[in-house]
């Protein structure tokens, strides 16, 4: 009879994640020239957010109603000392497109990885587990898909108060079930594979299972609906912002610019075209990104 060493439980064959290996998914994603554009979007974005102190020429939140409501530098009555011009307040525009960014990619990130933790978790248990536990869990999603997240997002900011981490937390927890139902579906097709079997059948725990086997298998499917999931974040919280309940007024955000320049539009069209413009880019190259990721994760992407 042939023996099992003890280490054989932690040497369960594993399947090749799908989208092949990190070198051949790096070198499809750079053959798509619009992909690199809206990377290249993302990373100036990034730099921005991460040090907007250092970059915006002016605090964002200083007034001076002395210089109120100029023009962008280009047109008349402009100046470069404000390149995008002034609000209401005389605040540069420059500076708090550029500090707005940082609560738009911090919310979009945070809600993301929020919702995205729940749902992995979510859907790994139902898919792997099965009967009532798939039943109830899924049922659940099915509660959470009866309420619109942006509505449901409204009542429970509207009841607890403004604040950023509040409307992170909001947004991820209304967000999770998308991840859910694609992880679910995944881990259903791979529960029955060989490698799974091979692996109970040598005395691997379950959690074991699905962090070493289960998870890697699904990671090209999240990384595609996180992507898309951060911009759908970022606009949310906009929305939240315009309608003012989302972040403090005192925070830099381009919902609250939105707001705040929409009665200006036909004599001061700047203070809500920019931040508006900020918003489109943001929310055009991260959806961008999802789908070249997606195509990416296609085998037939990479076999050419």
């Amino acid at each position: 009879m042939t023996v099992i060493p003890p280490a054989a439980t932690d040497r369960a064959p594993a399947k090749k994640p799908p989208g092949g290996p990190p070198s051949v998914v790096l070198r499809a994603l750079l053959r798509n020239k619009l992909a690199v554009l809206a990377l290249a979007v993302l990373a100036l974005l990034l730099v921005a957010a991460l040090f907007a102190p250092l970059i915006a020429p002016y605090d964002p939140n200083t007034q001076d109603l002395l210089i109120r409501l100029r023009p962008p530098a280009w047109q008349d009555g402009g100046t470069g000392a404000h390149l995008l011009g002034t609000d209401q307040l005389g605040r540069d525009m420059l500076s708090r497109v550029i500090h707005g960014a940082r609560v738009s990619l911090l919310v979009g990130a945070g809600a993301a990885l929020l919702a995205g933790v729940i749902g992995t978790a979510v859907g790994l248990a139902a898919g792997y587990f099965g009967g009532w536990a798939d039943r109830t869990l899924m049922r659940l999603a099915d509660v959470q898909l009866a309420f619109p997240s942006l509505l449901l997002a409204l009542a429970v900011v509207g009841f607890l108060g403004s604040g950023l981490w509040l409307v992170v937390l909001v947004l991820g927890f209304t967000g999770w079930v998308s991840y859910a139902r694609v992880v679910r579906s995944e881990v259903m097709s791979l529960r029955t594979r060989d490698f799974i079997t091979e692996a109970r059948a040598i005395g691997v725990t379950d959690v074991t299972i699905m962090r070493r086997h289960l998870l890697p298998n699904v990671m090209a499917p999240l990384a595609t609906i996180g992507t898309l999931h951060v911009a759908a974040a970022i606009v949310a919280e906009a929305s939240l912002s315009y309608l003012g309940l989302g972040v403090p007024k005192e925070t830099v955000t381009w919902g609250a610019m939105l707001a705040d320049g929409q009665l200006y539009l036909g004599t001061s069209w700047w203070v809500a075209v920019f931040p508006g413009i900020a918003l489109m880019l943001t929310s055009l190259a991260i959806n961008i990104t999802g789908d070249a990721l997606r195509d990416v994760a296609d085998p037939k992407a990479y076999r050419r």
